[in-house]
């Protein structure tokens, strides 16, 4: 039992030591997929303009080479992870600091956009803390897919050497989203030491057809509210009737064409060509009316069609 479980603490510095694979890991993608609408959800109930986020990358490298592509351009907020036993960093960019800060006091992007190198003021670093609480609570619903993990802000910093969670030198995963509002953008992002992801290979690197199948709600229900403000065009077709080419080139203007349609008659209610129900005309204080009778049977209409009558 020891030399067994001493082959296995082997094999995991050998795989410490080389790296995660991150195309071997794809529910980090479906964790930070998750993030990215916890994320545009937690800034519902505080902006009245929405706000998009959209995971953009995701990459393995240096924390230092990692933490130095931000330096003086970038706020981020210090974790600790006590089921992890490690720490990691969520970040914003100039862009989305200075846009969250417009967004939030009501801005509707009909100014322009700040363009300024100075450094964060109070409130601007005051507003970040406020964001970074709601990015830990959106961390840890992304990852309760695979464990409960509680995220604990510690501090916020605005140099990027004072951001410590390990050796500059270590591995970490590196994920980066879009923020997409009132027509401006900008880059958060999220780091997380490698050694903290280790011990959850396994778990992380599950096909995603035994994942997928789990509903997201809140995902869910976004796209169920997208789609029911889809607008669509409705036609009453009164009747249809077929001729030749020859009485279609005949037509002219003024011409009178008889229906046999009555207001008795059966009419027919589509959208984009669907037949959808059967209706009959009628009026109602002065305007023209249909009442829905029943729905159009899709399977009788098409051997009306290919049937010779």
């Amino acid at each position: 039992m020891g030399a067994a479980a001493s082959h296995q603490d082997i094999r995991d510095m050998l795989l410490d030591a080389a790296g995660l694979s991150l195309d071997k890991l794809p529910m980090l993608n479906i964790i930070f997929d998750r993030m990215s609408t916890f994320c545009a959800d937690a800034l519902r109930q505080y902006a009245a303009s929405h706000a998009y986020f959209s995971l953009s990358e995701l990459e393995s490298g240096r924390i230092g080479d990692q933490l130095d592509m931000y330096e003086g351009n970038a706020i981020v907020g210090v974790f600790h992870v006590a089921e992890w036993d490690s720490q990691v960093i969520v970040g914003f960019d100039r862009d989305v600091v200075f846009t969250m800060v417009e967004v939030l006091f009501g801005g509707d992007g009909s100014e322009p956009p700040i363009d300024d190198e100075r450094s964060f003021s109070n409130i601007e670093m005051r507003i970040a803390q406020a964001l970074f609480v709601q990015m830990a609570k959106a961390l840890a619903n992304s990852f309760a897919l695979i464990r409960q993990t509680t995220f604990t802000f510690q501090r916020i910093e605005n140099r990027m050497d004072f951001a410590v969670i390990g050796r500059r030198s270590n591995l970490a995963v590196t994920a980066k989203f879009l923020l997409q509002a009132i027509n401006r953008g900008g880059e958060m992002f999220v780091i997380i030491p490698q050694t903290a992801l280790s011990p959850m290979r396994q778990q992380l690197s599950r096909t995603s057809s035994g994942d997928t199948t789990v509903r997201d709600p809140v995902w869910t229900r976004h796209i169920r509210s997208e789609v029911n403000r889809a607008e669509v065009k409705l036609r009453l077709v009164m009747e249809e009737r077929e001729i030749t080419l020859g009485e279609a080139a005949e037509l002219k203007v003024g011409q009178v064409l008889k229906l046999q349609a009555s207001p008795k008659t059966k009419m027919k209610l589509e959208s984009n060509k669907q037949p959808l129900f059967w209706c009959h005309l009628g009026q109602s204080e002065g305007s023209y009316v249909v009442k829905i009778e029943d729905p159009v049977d899709l399977d009788q209409e098409f051997l009306d069609d290919i049937l010779p009558r």
